[in-house]
């Protein structure tokens, strides 16, 4: 995400914005275009598209809405919860959030990642951290662009999932990791309702709705992050 181990309904107004104006999607532009709407994106290496090959959610989310909208994806390998912070005081970043219709946050995986054990980890203290820190995040974004809509997406799983996870961890440690991604998710929950922000959940879309689907087909071969599947996966519990 992630380290070593490493929907939104638009309101009418927003909707109304996007409809102003179309521009093509381009993954990594620096800075937004200026020439219609703007998706920006800060995260970790899912986001980033990491070992995908392919376009990363945010391009697809962006490319997808009516009209189309530029991506500015921001996400970096290996972030936490307070490198995003960070990244936000960047003129880049505030640049990129100036024009922003739509902003994207998936971070905070690394944070629990790095306090994961199958044996068993503690994840509280990390938990709390990323809590403040996304809050925080979304705080910096609404300074500088008021009202814009934000979307925090949580993970289905923090480190490895699937085959690999099961070859790696072991029944116990499966568990665990389960415990992990419900501290690091839950935090980002209760940071997006802190700041006003909508809470994306992207389990159902790995394991289904009862939570039991195996989610290696939407995984690239380390079983930590999304093939170019998973990557259309997020993009659409996005979009719903």
């Amino acid at each position: 995400m992630r380290g070593r181990f490493a929907k939104s309904l638009l309101g009418a107004a927003v909707v109304a914005v996007l409809a102003a104006a179309c521009t093509a999607v381009g993954h990594g532009t620096p800075t937004p275009s200026g020439a219609g709407p703007t998706v920006v994106t800060f995260g970790d290496s899912v986001p980033a598209g990491t070992g995908c090959g392919c376009s990363p959610f945010p391009d697809l989310y962006a490319r997808r809405l009516s009209p189309a909208a530029t991506s500015v994806n921001l996400a970096e390998p290996g972030s936490t919860s307070a490198d995003v912070r960070q990244q936000m005081t960047t003129p880049q970043a505030e640049t990129a959030v100036r024009a922003a219709d739509v902003v994207l946050v998936m971070a905070g995986a690394n944070d629990i990642a790095a306090a994961f054990d199958p044996g068993g980890g503690s994840y509280p203290g990390p938990a709390a951290q990323v809590q403040r820190n996304i809050a925080a995040l979304i705080s910096s974004v609404r300074a500088v662009r008021p009202a814009v809509p934000v979307l925090v997406l949580g993970y289905w799983n923090v480190v490895e999932d699937g085959d690999a996870g099961r070859r790696d961890y072991g029944d116990d440690g499966a568990a665990e990791a389960a415990a992990a991604t419900t501290a690091c998710d839950t935090a980002l929950m209760r940071a997006a309702a802190t700041a006003g922000a909508r809470y994306i959940d992207t389990t159902a879309a790995f394991k289904g709705d009862t939570g039991d689907r195996d989610p290696t087909e939407l995984l690239t071969a380390d079983g930590d992050h999304p093939n170019a599947a998973g990557q259309q996966a997020i993009a659409d519990a996005a979009l719903r």
